[in-house]
């Protein structure tokens, strides 16, 4: 017989996150949560609290986390039972009304929250009790085929219910901890980070939703201090505009955002002019006492169809005492939705290989055999040496000129039929006065690449795939926790060589992003599959796919390792993945690999593609050294990109900054590749 043991007597001695890696010990500490939930057991503060201890490898008075943190684990572990027992309990229960009652004991096992943080109190941060999240969508009548617009998704307790009802997801949250806990809640999804008031103006044109479900703040706005009273308008007018024609939006708001309220009457016939509002309620304090506020709200439903006359409204039926009375008014007052445009309905197979990390990876595995067909063809980059231009920097009579800067050309090579970059280049005086070497690689780039990139950007290519063909001369062993390398004689047993790499040191403007993706497309499209790309946040991963899409590839192709666990393997078959510094430097804990030791698993030990040290800075100080106090230790940051170097020795490594070689102790992080001197080219409108 199986039993489960009382928290405490289960929890591990050292922490079950990465340090600095919140998102990852908050859904550690919903997992430790979840069998209270299973059980029907009361999470209470010392349950709580000793999960997060576990969690996080410290207490709350040490800083580590918050109990604002503490709640968000709550409601993660929330959406953990849902998606485990969700389908069966609305189905048991036998109608959305009698699962109310069921919802209702989920919510009272888990703390009432009690206090705030300062993020939560500016961005207005109250997740959706789950009663209301059903009559929510409930109200929004969620098929397979609709596509479903949350752009203030929070934790995930409204896209959960969505994905029961079974819509496909689109998730967008700005704060970065809340994202990546969507991440890796739905991890079939790219979750976006926009600010939601204009979220129409940043999703990608051909993201049509034909259901938005919203609880956005009700008078918070993004760096915007002190109430903003128009908030709520400005995120449902932004989410409208998004909404297909004939979809169906869902709001949750502050009760005197209505229209029949005076003061929102002309704001509401504007919206009318668009789509017409087919209900609205308010709903009692009550409803939300236990996410921390007894403040009043209200459920507005807003059909996409202009309305006949917009400054008629239908009449509210009052203010609902509690969720199983506003979802008998849903019942009795709501039309049925409208159809929808065929155009944006999601296909019947899609949604059930979107909603699992299962179809996730199966849908990776067949984004690259569909992308082999569509991709562009690998053709030789054609350009010839030039052998008698004048080195740039001087003077007709050879002597180097006074100038500060020098107005920046290919000096070694010509591209023909290439483009001159968009903005004026210059380089210092001092890099023009050293004539670069006259290469012979030729880069494998797509038939219009000349359309795609300058012949700035080109160089870059030609110049990286130069140095990647050749190894530093002498040979070494690396130990097996990759940290220690030693010379080695040539015939010594386990001795590697390693390849040069490449340094793009160019300042903002110049496409540093664009050439990264260009230089994986070039060993992608001569056969090595499967690359590697870290930077400094996640945030920049919407940055990475839109450089690499740019270049005419399928943007998912670049995925987050975040979408798999510390420990478990990463199962794409080829990509590009995408890391941050942060998360690299994750160690082995207990039976759970490193990062780095993850990431080499699924590349191999003698892997030859390419890794991107994008914000390569980031590793500075990876050799430890001396400060004004004394010695400094090594960063964990520089040593994890160290080993990741050390153990690949074969791997194409190119580094990324314009501030990389500022100082002597941000070299150490490229000593084991020794690049050539860094090309350093600055547009002058940035």
């Amino acid at each position: 017989m199986n039993t489960l043991l009382p928290l405490a007597d289960t929890l591990p001695a050292t922490p079950l996150a990465a340090p600095g890696d919140s998102a990852a010990a908050v859904r550690a500490a919903a997992l430790l949560i979840l069998p209270h939930l299973e059980r029907g057991a009361r999470v209470d503060a010392v349950a709580l609290r000793g999960a997060m201890e576990a969690a996080f490898g410290g207490s709350d008075a040490t800083g580590l986390w918050d109990w604002k943190t503490a709640y968000e684990a709550c409601e993660v572990a929330t959406v953990l039972f849902l998606r485990k027992y969700g389908k069966a309990l609305f189905r048991k229960a036998g109608s959305k009304v009698a699962a109310l009652p069921l919802l209702g004991k989920i919510v009272g096992l888990l703390p009432t929250h009690t206090r705030r943080s300062q993020e939560s109190q500016a961005l207005q941060q109250f997740s959706t009790p789950i009663p209301l999240g059903l009559v929510a969508t409930t109200a929004a009548a969620i098929t397979t085929a609709d596509r479903v617009l949350e752009p203030s998704a929070g934790t995930g307790l409204l896209a959960i219910l969505a994905e029961i009802a079974g819509g496909s997801l689109v998730l967008n949250e700005l704060a970065d901890t809340r994202a990546a806990l969507l991440s890796s809640l739905f991890p079939a999804i790219a979750v976006t980070r926009f600010d939601a008031a204009q979220i129409d103006d940043h999703l990608d044109a051909a993201t049509v939703p034909s259901v938005v479900l919203m609880n956005p703040p009700f008078s918070a706005m993004v760096h915007v201090e002190g109430r903003v009273a128009d908030a709520a308008f400005r995120h449902v007018a932004s989410a409208l505009a998004r909404l297909a024609p004939g979809g169906r939006l869902v709001a949750i708001t502050g009760s005197n955002f209505g229209p029949e309220a005076p003061a929102w009457t002309d704001a509401f016939a504007r919206l009318q002019e668009r789509g017409r509002v087919v209900f609205s309620a308010g709903i009692d304090g009550s409803v939300y006492a236990k996410h921390g506020t007894t403040f009043a709200t209200r459920l507005t439903v807003i059909d996409k169809l202009p309305a006949d006359d917009p400054t008629v409204f239908p009449v509210s039926p009052g203010t609902a005492p509690d969720a199983a009375t506003l979802m008998d008014w849903i019942g009795a007052h709501l039309p049925p939705r409208l159809p929808v445009d065929p155009s944006v309905i999601v296909p019947a197979a899609a949604p059930a290989a979107a909603r699992s990390v299962r179809g996730y990876l199966n849908r990776a595995a067949r984004i690259a055999p569909a992308a082999v067909a569509t991709e562009p063809e690998g053709v030789a980059l054609a350009y010839e040496i030039v052998d008698t231009l004048p080195e740039a920097g001087t003077t007709d009579d050879g002597r180097i000129s006074d100038a500060i800067y020098e107005e920046y050309g290919l000096q070694a090579i010509r591209i023909s039929g290439s483009q001159a970059h968009p903005t004026k280049l210059v380089q210092s005086a001092a890099m023009a006065s050293v004539a670069p070497p006259k290469p012979s690689y030729r880069p494998h780039l797509p038939a219009n690449i000349r359309d795609l990139l300058s012949d700035a950007q080109l160089e870059t290519l030609v110049y990286a795939g130069e140095a990647h063909s050749d190894y530093l001369a002498g040979s070494w062993t690396v130990d097996e926790t990759f940290d220690l390398v030693s010379a080695a004689r040539d015939d010594a047993e386990k001795a590697v060589r390693f390849r040069r790499g490449f340094f793009i040191g160019d300042g903002t403007g110049v496409g540093k992003g664009r050439q990264s993706a260009a230089i994986i497309l070039d060993n992608w499209l001569q056969g090595r599959r499967k690359a590697v790309w870290i930077s400094k946040s996640d945030k920049l991963l919407e940055d990475a796919q839109r450089d690499w899409s740019a270049l005419g590839m399928e943007r998912l192709l670049v995925t987050p390792l975040s979408r798999f666990p510390q420990g478990r393997p990463i199962t794409l078959p080829e990509g590009v993945l995408f890391t941050t510094y942060a998360t690299l430097r994750g160690d082995d804990r207990g039976e759970r690999v490193s990062r780095v030791k993850q990431i080499v698993e699924w590349l191999g030990s003698d892997f030859d593609g390419a890794i991107i040290f994008d914000e390569a800075h980031a590793m500075q100080n990876a050799a430890g050294g001396k400060g004004e106090r004394g010695d400094v230790a090594a960063s964990q940051q520089g040593r994890a990109g160290l080993r990741l170097q050390h153990a690949l020795p074969n791997a194409r490594i190119t580094y990324v900054s314009a501030t990389g070689a500022t100082s002597v102790h941000n070299l150490a992080c490229w000593f084991p590749r020794r690049t050539e001197p860094v090309r350093r080219i600055i547009s002058i409108e940035n």
